[in-house]
């Protein structure tokens, strides 16, 4: 029998000297990929959650017209009194998209609707609820502590013409469309939707609506990942479930990377005997790299096989999830034409107490909540990466340094909203 010790299993939180920290590689991504460059011309409507191509100007005033912000008296300033009450003759209406060519002078006012032009002579709108209305005499009396412009919205107060209103790679809200229809403005030019093809790989993987045999699980990597990409406003195609051979994986790699301009896999980037994912990559193309110094998620492949970019998620679930929102999607944002993809942060006190073997940056899944008016965080519980449950609780991932092993409740983490995420 040796007298020598058995050996040591590696650690699987080990601090690999191979592998990439987090923010080393997205930023490996971000610098190898380029947006695609390619637009078109949309209606308004359609663009909304597209990205713009070009800068916006405004073409006119916004509003075009100083007008009325409610409903009552158009006066001059000049007649608002100091001390006691005073007596102003009505001249007229202006309804809104009505307006009255007529000169107010002192003493006189305007009955006005909201949104209603500001006859020459006015500067100033008495709401109707604070003025006495006389209307045998045709008159209203209007009190002290009234000021100059009060109720009245300016001419160009919200866009001037000609200002930039937004600049290319802005992605376009609700209220974004609204801005651009209150110009006039009714087609856009916005960067074309990017063409994303993604398969997973297992023999153990089932799909949903067919009875599990022994050994297998259903596949939910590609129902999450179709999630995903879908609230990115991308086009994509589900090629299934690709079997673990390595002529099939060959086969998909080719027919997708000809169609798409980016892959997505799940599953098949270990080390495993049958993982041909990483295999098949480095023969079609280049692998970028295919360890992340995280958990959960360490095998992530990135590469690309002719003009097509290629991510290998890892296969557990809460892994294939993590790295997604980590590198994949902000790398899709990239190469829709938008400039800031960075991961928006808060700095929250944390209600439980976090523990982690030290050596890899950890995304744990977190409950942001408010407790006595303070916004706080708390872990959702068990953090395996086969927990996929513990995403559905989640509205954040707390992000725990490497050297860390441990917080105490009441410290501050660092936090990454979900809702920043899309």
């Amino acid at each position: 029998m040796s007298d020598k010790p058995p050996p040591s299993l590696p650690d699987c939180d080990e601090l690999n000297p191979t592998a990439l920290q987090v923010e080393q590689a997205r930023s490996k991504i971000l610098e190898s990929i380029n947006p695609s460059g390619d637009i078109e011309q949309l209606t308004i409507r359609e663009a909304l959650n597209r990205v713009l191509a070009d800068t916006i100007k405004s073409t006119i005033n916004v509003p075009s017209y100083t007008n009325s912000a409610m409903d009552g008296y158009a006066i001059s300033g000049a007649d608002i009194p100091t001390t006691d009450t005073k007596k102003l003759t009505v001249i007229g209406t202006v309804m809104a998209g009505k307006p009255l060519d007529i000169q107010v002078s002192e003493g006189e006012c305007i009955r006005i609707m909201t949104g209603g032009k500001m006859p020459a002579g006015t500067d100033t709108v008495i709401m109707q609820e604070h003025v006495q209305r006389d209307t045998t005499e045709n008159s209203i009396c209007i009190s002290p502590g009234h000021h100059v412009g009060q109720n009245v919205r300016q001419a160009g107060e919200d866009l001037s013409k000609n200002d930039v209103v937004f600049q290319p790679g802005k992605r376009l809200t609700p209220a974004d469309i609204g801005m651009l229809a209150s110009m006039g403005i009714a087609e856009v030019s916005v960067s074309k939707r990017i063409k994303v093809i993604f398969f997973s790989t297992g023999d153990e993987l089932c799909d949903v609506g067919q009875r599990l045999k022994d050994g297998q699980i259903y596949d939910s990597n590609r129902y999450t990942l179709y999630g995903m990409l879908r609230r990115l406003d991308v086009d994509f195609i589900d090629m299934g479930v690709i079997p673990d051979q390595r002529e099939c994986v060959t086969d998909a790699f080719q027919r997708a990377t000809v169609e798409a301009d980016v892959l997505i896999t799940t599953g098949g980037v270990s080390v495993g005997e049958a993982d041909f994912v990483k295999e098949t990559l480095e023969k079609l193309g280049h692998v970028g790299f295919w360890k992340i110094a995280m958990k959960p998620g360490r095998p992530l492949a990135f590469g690309r096989v002719g003009n097509c970019q290629f991510f290998g998620l890892p296969g557990n679930p809460v892994s294939a999830m993590v790295t997604f929102y980590q590198f994949v999607q902000p790398a899709l944002l990239h190469m829709m034409g938008i400039k800031d993809v960075a991961p928006q942060y808060l700095y929250l006190r944390s209600e439980t107490t976090l523990k982690k073997r030290a050596g890899r940056l950890e995304f744990q899944r977190g409950i942001i909540s408010n407790a006595n008016g303070e916004t706080v965080v708390r872990s959702t519980g068990a953090q395996g990466s086969g927990i996929l449950s513990s995403m559905g609780e989640a509205n954040c991932f707390i992000e725990l340094p490497a050297e860390m092993e441990k917080v105490e409740a009441g410290e501050w983490v660092k936090v990454q909203p979900f809702a920043g995420m899309i």
